[in-house]
């Protein structure tokens, strides 16, 4: 595996293997090993999911980055909303995607999941005219 280098802000979030984690300083971190994690504005408060696809996007980010005991039911849930979503939505790209963020999530690919999630929210957020959530800060780079 490659080394993964994300350069964070003070007061950033991050989240590694269920730990979270807030820097104080400016930093510049390397992932040298497998690790699930997320920071800054790809982690949804539990508050944000207040769409259908939101909650989806919730439950797949616990299934992924929550602690041990959480894990499992972050995957159920997840099922469970997206067999929901699919059978009330008209878009064929939807169903698609979460078919496949599904998949990807029962595989261990969390990472993934949540990216296709994050699609989803966007074609909710223009078919129902909602405001976006912030898209999250492009500050990864591969060393």
């Amino acid at each position: 595996m490659s080394t993964l280098v994300l350069e964070l802000r003070q007061g950033d979030l991050m989240v590694v293997n269920g730990a979270p984690i807030r820097f104080r300083s400016r930093t510049r971190i390397e992932l040298a090993a497998r690790a699930r994690f997320l920071f800054g504005k790809q982690i949804m408060a539990p508050e944000g999911a207040n769409t259908p696809a939101r909650r989806i996007y919730f439950a797949l980010q616990t299934a992924y980055i929550g602690a041990d005991e959480e894990r499992e039911g972050g995957r159920i849930a997840a099922r469970n909303l997206i067999a929901e979503f699919q059978e009330a939505t008209t878009s064929a790209t939807a169903r698609d995607l979460l078919a496949q963020a599904l998949a990807a999530a029962e595989g261990d690919d969390g990472y993934v999941a949540l990216k296709l999630a994050r699609r989803v929210m966007r074609h909710e957020e223009e078919v129902l005219g909602i405001a976006p959530l912030a898209a999250p800060r492009r500050e990864m780079a591969q060393a």
